[in-house]
């Protein structure tokens, strides 16, 4: 027995790394995070603030630029409650239920993360622009939806609504329907069981997928800049605003407008940090301190 013990001692002993290898990986790691995510932070405040706190201040509060912070708000008005709405629908269905066609809703729901923004502007282009499918409907109907706030609510929508769903999923799936049939079997109604039983036990879950949906509604570049027509002060979005001025070679100003993006970039993600740290039993098992 002695002889066992020793021979797992050995091995356990065996397996762990040179102190030089942790450190190793340790600075790698470090090295990777400050050259690829400190640097360019510290770059664009720098740059932003290069010309002064007037000229900053200035960039920011240009109609062009509070145009551009007007729309990138109200298309995540829009698009983070509609993805709320199909993010628990789609999450109730699929872990709640067993039907036809479930492995190809989860596939359908994985779908903006394989195919590239543009395409996807691409295809809402060809769908409802002037020489699209639906083009001729909705020019009799005067409706703009490409190269119009509409378009870029879709567009939006599209490349975001996988963020809720994928959240609340393997969530619901591992609570089990038992609290669920429990409450039915005790007389409550679907509903009630659904904002009673169901709702409570997903919320930090819910609050972690609306977090990323609206950071990425904020930050698309890809499929907005398709369907925007790039009309400025009417449908540049703030990184299509960034875009414009940096080339027209306002630097400072683009900066100061990428600054702002940065900003909300970094206070989303301490509310992710706080979140898991806070939440994390809570939230999906991807995401579980």
């Amino acid at each position: 027995m002695s002889k066992n013990m020793f021979s797992s001692g050995s091995y356990k002993q065996g397996r762990g790394e040179p102190a030089i290898v942790k450190w190793l990986l340790i600075f790698a790691a470090l090295s990777f995070l400050a050259i690829f995510l400190v640097l360019p932070l510290v770059i664009v405040f720098s740059e932003a603030l290069a010309a002064g706190w007037r000229t900053y201040l200035a960039a920011l509060v240009e109609p062009d630029a509070l145009a551009a912070l007007q729309l990138t708000i109200t298309v995540v008005i829009f698009a983070v409650p509609l993805n709320i709405l199909f993010g628990l629908a789609a999450a109730w269905a699929i872990a709640k239920h067993d039907f036809r066609g479930k492995s190809l809703l989860v596939t359908f729901i994985d779908l903006p993360f394989s195919v590239s923004p543009v395409v996807a502007g691409l295809s809402f282009v060809m769908l409802f622009g002037n020489h699209g499918w639906f083009g001729g409907i909705l020019d009799r109907a005067d409706i703009d939806i490409i190269f119009a706030t509409p378009g870029i609510i879709l567009a939006t929508i599209f490349v975001t609504f996988p963020f809720v769903a994928r959240e609340l999923i393997p969530l619901m799936e591992s609570q089990g329907n038992s609290l669920e049939e429990a409450a039915l079997s005790l007389g409550a109604s679907g509903w009630r069981t659904f904002f009673k039983v169901t709702l409570p036990n997903v919320k930090w879950a819910l609050f972690y997928g609306v977090l990323l949906c609206s950071a990425r509604a904020m930050g698309d570049f890809g499929a907005v800049s398709v369907v925007s027509g790039h009309i400025r002060g009417v449908t540049n979005t703030l990184p299509l605003h960034v875009e414009v001025l940096y080339n027209e070679y306002s630097f400072s100003a683009s900066f100061a407008v990428a600054s702002l993006l940065a900003v909300i970039a970094l206070f989303t993600l301490i509310l992710k940090s706080i979140l898991e740290w806070r939440h994390g039993d809570d939230l999906a098992p991807g995401h579980r301190s």
